[in-house]
């Protein structure tokens, strides 16, 4: 499982950042960065979550 990252839909509310730190980060902007693309079963729930919940859907899963 991969996760995709739209910067330019991000509108740096940080959802993604609190849900699940270790995946992503926020530049100085508020604009998402991923910290990894490949996600381990360990964070997976959490990512669906942050997923969810972010208000601009500029997060994606990709099943690879």
């Amino acid at each position: 499982m991969r996760i995709k990252a739209d910067t330019g839909a991000c509108v740096g509310s940080g959802q993604c950042v609190l849900t699940e730190p270790g995946v992503f980060d926020q530049d100085e902007e508020g604009i998402v960065v991923l910290l990894t693309e490949h996600l381990g079963e360990g964070v997976a729930a959490q990512v669906r979550s942050a997923v969810a919940l972010c208000p601009s859907r500029a997060l994606s899963i990709l099943h690879t």
